[in-house]
């Protein structure tokens, strides 16, 4: 049983009439007595809780910043009209402010043996999923003194996904692709890219593309066309490790890298290469096979969307092996990690060798605008001394990226903002020169 306010006021009310007009024992009971048998008569007379019935139905996902809507449907099968105050209760992470968890609660009525329609509004403020607690009413009576409460397990689960902000980078890399692949103008030429069909000489192509035999057969100079390599293997290996955990501005470096990571495996899904997924630290957090098309891109997506960096030293030697062992063909590796001189040094770089024996391999990482913006201050004597220590940071990064390109890798360094089109570029620069 729950008391209203409507009873507590009722009660300091008769409590202030028997203290003015009969400051007796006779007169608490004259107002305690009829106000204990109203509420035990309203809190009969309201409809029961542990009966009602109750589904779901509305969105499994949402896009980070989106609003994803969740459709309860309340049935009330007594013989009583339903007036409650209806709570359904998500994680506080469901919300961006507190304003919004007020689209929780609801007051609502339901007639007898009919049924209500309740939406929730959910904006995941972080990526991941989220599942619903329990959805507790409070049904009034029809003096609005006493209430029945109850609560019920209705489970359902949103996955909020990555917000994929790099997109507005596809269309011009997409067109890149289309030109690369000969559908423009323009034809690509290059050792290592695949056959394409043969064409009329036109003054000016390359003699070198000239089809000598072709040209016997037809009497007339033909060339070869060619186009980007198709059906590659691309892996994605994702560096969960605490260095993934640093934040660059308001985001972890590990969600700049989530979004380099969807922008790349898109646009290589449209070149129809097959895309495959790792996330490691000192375990295997995630693993995608390789593949073509929407589903594979919806599952890299979803499962995206649960990583989180941990707090732990990776395992560079475990995470070569994993990748050894998941792409036993020649594939494009593009590792996202950190650039740091300690954790490269002392992890990567013993292993990296036998990665580039067998693969071609990319690594990528986020840079902070904050280390240039200091080299840059000058003016007092604590910005000099920043300087001086933003220089030394951005030294050392530099002579580790120089010594993994001495290895045959591609290394790519940027900001938060320009890392997804960054890794897009190398990539396509990679296709076109047949390197895949």
């Amino acid at each position: 049983m729950a008391l209203t306010g409507r009873a507590a006021l009722v009660a300091a009310l008769g409590s202030l009439i028997v203290g003015v007009l009969v400051p007796s024992w006779t007169g608490i009971l004259a107002i305690d007595v009829p106000l204990a048998l109203a509420i035990l008569c309203d809190y009969a007379l309201a409809a029961p809780v542990r009966t009602l019935q109750f589904t779901r139905s509305g969105d499994t996902s949402v896009r980070l910043g989106d609003a994803a809507t969740v459709r309860l449907t309340v049935a009330n099968p007594s013989r009583r009209p339903l007036r409650a105050v209806l709570r359904d209760s998500w994680p506080p992470s469901s919300w961006t402010t507190e304003g919004e968890q007020a689209m929780s609660r609801h007051q609502f009525g339901v007639p007898a043996g009919e049924r209500r329609r309740l939406v929730t509004q959910l904006r995941p403020s972080r990526t991941g999923d989220r599942q619903a607690d329990r959805v507790t009413v409070r049904s009034f009576g029809p003096l609005g003194l006493a209430a029945r409460q109850g609560s019920h397990r209705v489970p359902w689960t949103v996955r909020a996904l990555p917000p994929f902000s790099s997109r507005k980078h596809l269309p011009s890399r997409l067109a890149r692709l289309r030109e690369l692949d000969g559908r423009t103008s323009v034809l690509s030429r290059g050792a290592g890219t695949e056959f394409d069909s043969l064409r009329a000489y036109v003054p000016g192509d390359d003699t070198r593309s000239i089809d000598w035999r072709a040209t016997a057969r037809h009497r007339d100079l033909a060339v070869r066309t060619w186009r980007p390599e198709r059906d590659r293997h691309i892996l994605v290996v994702l560096d969960t490790g605490r260095t993934s955990a640093g934040r660059v501005g308001d985001v972890p470096r590990l969600d700049a890298s989530i979004d380099a990571a969807l922008l790349l495996t898109t646009l290589a899904g449209r070149a129809g290469d097959r895309v495959g997924l790792i996330a490691y630290d000192n375990r295997l957090r995630a693993h995608v096979q390789g593949g073509t098309g929407g589903d594979v891109r919806s599952v890299l997506t979803g499962t995206l969307a649960t990583l989180e960096p941990e707090l732990v030293e990776t395992d560079a030697r475990g995470l070569s092996t994993t990748v050894l062992t998941s792409a036993p063909r020649r594939s494009l590796v593009v590792l996202f990690t950190s650039l740091d001189a300690a954790p490269v040094e002392e992890g990567l770089l013993p292993v990296l060798p036998l990665l580039t024996k067998r693969h071609t391999v990319m690594v990528a990482a986020v840079s902070d605008p904050r280390v240039e913006a200091m080299a840059r201050s000058r003016g007092t004597v604590d910005a000099v001394y920043n300087a001086a220590a933003a220089t030394q940071t951005r030294t050392q990064r530099l002579r580790t990226a120089d010594r993994l390109r001495r290895l045959g890798v591609t290394v790519v360094d940027a900001s938060p903002d320009a890392l997804a089109p960054a890794v897009a570029d190398a990539y396509l620069a990679l296709k076109a020169a047949g390197s895949l």
